[in-house]
């Protein structure tokens, strides 16, 4: 092993005394111990099932930080800490463990670690765990044509990342192979189409998954076993993980005459093109003009982010999320100064001072408000601003009157009905769950922001289409008011139709689409 280490050092850059160093010996321990946690839970039994990590050292960038992988086809629960594998950040074995007696098989490094590599490379992951729990098997068997893992409305949703109570979770289904690195290719493909992802399930066999750090990798795996096993018991009892209420599974019957849980427009609906109906399984609906009267926004959303921006920023100035918002509007100023953006003015950084900087977040989110700018830095903040009028009651949403009706429908027919506004996704949340009709999430699916793409973009809703996962991008049916929203929808692929208010602004002549006063008419 010394011999190997010492050409390591040569090979990796890296001084012969840290390869045999504290960080090393404590990462290998780690990896021991947590293979042994894992044995207990089922996930690591039989030898199947890996763990890997990279040496975490402030003092060494991410990228370049060695590995740990664990061995192949070993009893993890009897693993020591000198039984891994060291690699460097390029995948290359630098280190390898010693041969032991018989009855021991001779050391192999994991027959994970291609699609590990991926996770480190593609996500720049701090670690990755490959599970063969039970739950992450079965679920993949519950529909064998599903090339996709879906819940919604779950307390541990909010310990995977980037999601919260009311989102959708999904993971990717690849199919299983004979042989474990001939999953690397579909692993890819995986990752690339499911940016948001943090694990990828595989069929009959189990999960992989992986985080920042280690102990974010194993809250996820935790929270990604729980919800595993919740969505099995949920379908043995008949019940719909997927819907935000947990209700019935909707049993779709396919004749020639009859096709269930599907909607189209209504007979009489204005339509310019006479085009003939065709039936969704999902809806995507605009907010401000659609759900929403222009008014509730304009009159009063807007003016009191404007005049609530200061307090917010001094009350809570210190904080995290403040200084994240602080940071994304600073970075849209510095572009909007070089494209000469009206109202612009330079956010100093925080050594200028607290009153200093909130002084310039004030100026320009006033100018951002004024001028309906639709960009993620100002809708976050504003978000959060409104999330404080929200909790004190200071404020109360609106929706059209046909709205809870509407929504109410369509999930009792199985339709699933998602959100997709420029406002934050905690905007989106806020709204609808503090209505004049009560809290509204519960029929709702999943909420879209301006961090899937700009509105008026056609990919913006290719990438939505790809999220939910439909197999046409004609089974979504987007409802909004905005011609140049509809327009790029259509040429996406979507069903669109425009929504006519009270308040919303008027369409081209001949604009092609079909339009609805009341959600009544689809």
């Amino acid at each position: 092993m010394a011999a190997v280490v010492g050409k390591a050092a040569v090979m990796t850059g890296f001084p012969q005394a840290y390869l045999e160093g504290k960080e090393l010996k404590e990462t290998s321990s780690l990896v021991t111990e947590l293979c042994r946690h894992f044995y207990t839970q089922g996930w690591v039994s039989g030898t199947g099932g890996s763990i890997t990590m990279k040496v975490h050292d402030a003092s060494i960038p991410k990228a370049e930080q060695l590995i740990v992988m664990s061995p192949s086809g070993v009893q993890k629960e009897r693993m020591q800490p000198e039984d891994m594998y060291i690699l460097s950040a390029n995948g290359s074995i630098i280190s390898s463990p010693s041969p032991k007696p018989y009855p021991n098989k001779p050391p192999k490094c994991t027959d994970c670690a291609p699609l590990f590599m991926k996770a480190y490379e593609m996500r720049n992951a701090g670690a990755v765990i490959h599970s063969h729990g039970m739950e992450s098997c079965l679920v993949t068997m519950l529909n064998p044509q599903a090339k996709e893992f879906r819940i919604t409305h779950m307390e541990m949703i909010k310990g995977i990342q980037g999601h919260g109570y009311y989102d959708e979770l999904v993971v990717p289904i690849i199919e299983n192979t004979a042989y474990e690195n001939e999953l690397t290719d579909s692993l890819t493909k995986a990752i690339e189409a499911y940016p948001k992802a943090t694990a990828v399930l595989v069929r009959n066999h189990g999960v992989y998954i992986w985080g920042d750090s280690w102990i974010h990798a194993k809250t996820q795996a935790e929270c990604y076993h729980y919800l595993f096993d919740a969505a099995i018991k949920l379908h043995q009892l008949g019940l719909d993980a997927a819907t935000p209420d947990h209700g019935p599974i909707q049993r779709t019957i396919h004749s020639q005459n009859q096709i269930s849980t599907k909607l189209s427009v209504k007979s009489g609906v204005k339509d310019s093109q006479n085009q003939t109906d065709s039936p969704q399984q999902c809806i995507v609906l605009d907010i401000e003009g659609t759900t929403t009267p222009i008014t509730f926004v304009t009159d009063v959303l807007f003016p009191y982010a404007r005049q609530n921006v200061g307090k917010h920023l001094n009350l809570t100035y210190d904080t995290a999320e403040t200084q994240e918002d602080i940071k994304l509007l600073r970075s849209q100023v510095e572009e909007d100064l070089k494209q000469g953006v009206t109202g612009a003015v330079p956010i100093p950084h925080a050594g200028e001072g607290k009153d200093n900087v909130i002084a310039a977040m004030v100026s320009n989110v006033e100018a951002m408000i004024r001028a309906d700018r639709k960009i993620t830095a100002l809708k976050e903040l504003q978000g959060h601003i409104w999330r404080t009028g929200f909790n004190c009651n200071e404020l109360k949403s609106v929706v059209f009157e046909d709205v809870a009706e509407a929504l109410e429908k369509w999930h009792s027919s199985g339709i699933k009905v998602y959100i997709y506004s420029s406002g934050s996704r905690l905007a989106q949340r806020l709204l609808f769950g503090n209505t004049n009709y009560g809290d509204l999430r519960k029929y709702l699916s999943g909420f879209f922001d301006t961090t899937i793409g700009n509105k008026k973009e056609s990919r913006s809703y290719k990438e939505i289409t790809e999220t939910l996962g439909v197999d046409d991008p004609s089974e979504i049916l987007f409802v909004t008011d905005v011609y140049q929203e509809a327009t790029a929808a259509k040429a996406a692929g979507l069903e669109a139709i425009i929504s006519i208010r009270p308040g919303n602004a008027p369409l081209p002549e001949n604009h092609g689409f079909k339009t609805v006063t009341t959600f009544s008419q689809i």
